[in-house]
């Protein structure tokens, strides 16, 4: 890795360090604004809010961003397609169809859900990759998009029926705030819930950053470089998967992450996975710290954290395909 690079990751972790810092301090109590850190030496009050609530759901956010950072350029490489996210192939509906139908099954918040949720989230993967190989229309980009949008509106359907037969006041809330994302409720305990998969997923992304290298080629080269392009490729989405169907299970729909952020590491670091993942990642966790901040303090009422996140995501993704720099060029 160049020495460019190393300071552009060096300045853009000292960045996230900073942002993290004072989202922490960042809220409503005991007045909108920034809480003074002394503050927190004479008022318990103080000490719960930031303790008890802010940080677990500010390192909440900095897993889930990663998580749909690394995934999402994960996917973008593995396919060579800079318009691909789990979103798109289905995975994120999936899982919060698996969430919610655990939840109308009444297994509530916990190890059930986030389960339902990821075997949800690769059914909706295997489908998209399915139906994008029978698909007779276009080119394989388009075949992968459509099968994407047909997969995700099917589970999108699905979402919806089991919101109209869920119970309006004790399973319909739980499912609305999924669909429409937020980390109001993480705390604690569902923190602990959540870091296990996601840390997983991660470092398995991490560990497979030069494998994705080798399947963003075409198929035959990869080969004749020594990969096993359907194994490891199966293996790799079904490990960024792992981490969106727990982040999905504990935040609930947050799109537009996954396809945004990958874009803007590539023009930080370039497409190489070995530097693009990593930074994608860090650049997740970034965003969404933001968002969640600007969430729960913009307006006296916390706005939805996919709406927030899919707003920013929107404007910046304009940028790029106005600039013309979505193409993934190795």
């Amino acid at each position: 890795m160049g020495s460019n690079k190393a300071l552009r990751i060096l300045l853009l972790l000292g960045l996230f360090v900073a942002v993290c810092g004072a989202a922490l301090f960042l809220g409503r109590y005991p007045a909108p604004g920034f809480l003074p850190p002394f503050a927190l030496r004479d008022d318990p009050i103080a000490r719960a809010v930031v303790f008890g609530s802010r940080m677990p759901r500010i390192l909440g956010a900095v897993l889930i961003g990663a998580s749909l950072g690394g995934a999402g350029a994960a996917f973008q490489l593995v396919f060579a397609n800079p318009l691909v996210e789990p979103g798109f192939l289905g995975v994120s509906q999936g899982a919060a169809f698996g969430a919610a139908l655990s939840m109308i099954l009444g297994a509530g918040l916990g190890p059930l859900t986030a389960l339902s949720a990821f075997v949800f989230a690769l059914i909706a993967l295997l489908i998209s990759s399915i139906l994008a190989r029978k698909f007779r229309y276009g080119g394989s980009v388009l075949r992968l998009v459509l099968a994407g949008i047909s997969v995700s509106a099917v589970f999108s359907a699905g979402i919806a029926i089991i919101k109209y037969t869920a119970d309006p006041l004790s399973q319909l809330p739980d499912i609305t705030y999924w669909t429409l994302g937020g980390l109001s409720g993480l705390n604690w305990t569902s923190f602990r819930l959540l870091a296990p998969s996601v840390i997983v997923s991660l470092l398995l992304l991490l560990l497979l950053r030069r494998r994705i290298d080798l399947l963003s080629l075409d198929d035959e080269v990869a080969r004749s470089l020594g990969a096993r392009p359907e194994a490891e490729r199966a293996f790799i989405l079904a490990s960024a998967a792992l981490g969106v169907a727990a982040s999905v299970a504990a935040s609930g729909v947050v799109s537009w992450a996954g396809l945004v952020v990958p874009h803007v590491a590539r023009a930080i670091v370039g497409a190489d996975a070995r530097a693009s993942v990593p930074v994608s990642m860090i650049l997740g966790a970034l965003f969404l710290v933001v968002c969640d901040a600007a969430a729960r303090t913009m307006f006296a009422g916390e706005l939805p954290l996919g709406a927030t996140v899919s707003a920013l995501g929107a404007f910046v993704f304009v940028g790029f395909l106005a600039s013309g720099r979505t193409r993934i060029i190795r």
